[in-house]
């Protein structure tokens, strides 16, 4: 049975956040969200992890967490860098933050040798979410004609902040539980009596209540490189126009795969609670629940202990 590796994106630059919120710490002992993540993978039969980081964050980023992972897992790490791109392409000087969350997992395609789950360093997904993908994982093929991908879907409602927007895939799910479809929202926030995104940030559109969203928990085999390697320089010469602020978006890539009849995606909707530091302010939340899970035993006082 294949171990699968799990990919961790924490190349974001935390604007919103206001510091490296991948590296703050929310357990009793200077644990990061990133502790939980891996610790669920372990359990769930996970061999590898894969860190995709700036340079510039590496020291920081070995010190808080790195070098102790390594000493637990197989532990590689990848570059997220803005002048990642093909050779015939010529980075805009103003060009400052990364390509998007596609472009991070594309840079993963020298390392990475096994069906992969990719997920957010911010984010909180709960145990059950990782022994789910995990099981997937271990014993995915793909098949004649399409790719056999997966996803772990999680209710609007439980992955919202109450401190501002936030950015989820919304999806379309058919009745044997496969995607249809996934439509990136940047900007979804939660109301008294509903949840809405809206493109403008003045008109406001509801959506349904109990719609399943993408947290980027998504489960590939290696094939996907491929189609990001090809992907990428489309979505280069197809936003010459917003090239400073295009992003090449994972959810998009999937959503295109579908469409074209080349990948079936596989929904595990997750019943487990979302948390995340999208803002500072979010990080009280974060702690204290953290602190009830261990005081449940879901997880110990001390994790690397």
């Amino acid at each position: 049975m294949v171990k699968p590796t799990l990919v961790i994106m924490a190349a974001g630059m935390g604007s919103r956040y206001g510091g490296l919120k991948q590296i703050d710490p929310v357990g009793p002992n200077g644990e990061i969200i990133m502790d939980y993540s891996i610790y669920d993978a372990l359990k769930a039969g996970f061999g590898k992890v894969v860190f995709i980081i700036r340079k510039e964050i590496e020291d920081a980023f070995r010190e808080t967490i790195g070098n102790r992972i390594s000493k637990i897992i197989d532990t590689a790490y990848v570059y997220q860098e803005v002048y990642k791109v093909p050779s015939n392409f010529e980075v805009p000087q103003d060009r400052i933050k990364p390509w998007g969350t596609a472009h991070a997992v594309l840079c993963c395609k020298d390392i990475v040798n096994t069906p992969f789950v990719v997920i957010n360093a911010d984010d909180f997904y709960g145990s059950t979410s990782f022994e789910e993908i995990g099981k997937f994982l271990s014993e995915v093929k793909d098949y004649k004609g399409f790719y056999n991908y997966a996803m772990i879907g999680f209710q609007l409602e439980n992955t919202l902040t109450e401190n501002g927007t936030v950015a989820r895939g919304v999806c379309n799910v058919d009745d044997e539980n496969y995607l249809i479809n996934v439509t990136e929202r940047t900007k979804i926030k939660k109301f008294e009596d509903a949840t809405k995104y809206t493109e403008d940030g003045e008109n406001w559109i509801n959506i349904p209540k109990g719609s399943t969203v993408s947290m980027n928990t998504w489960g590939f085999t290696p094939s996907i490189f491929e189609e990001l390697e090809k992907g990428f320089l489309k979505f280069l010469e197809d936003n010459k126009e917003n090239i400073l602020k295009a992003e090449y978006f994972l959810p998009s890539v999937v959503d295109d795969l579908i469409a074209e009849g080349k990948a079936k995606v596989k929904v595990m909707t997750s019943k487990e609670q979302w948390y995340g530091v999208t803002y500072r302010e979010d990080k009280f939340q974060v702690k204290k629940a953290i602190n009830d899970l261990i005081n449940r035993g879901v997880y110990p006082r001390k994790l690397w202990d």
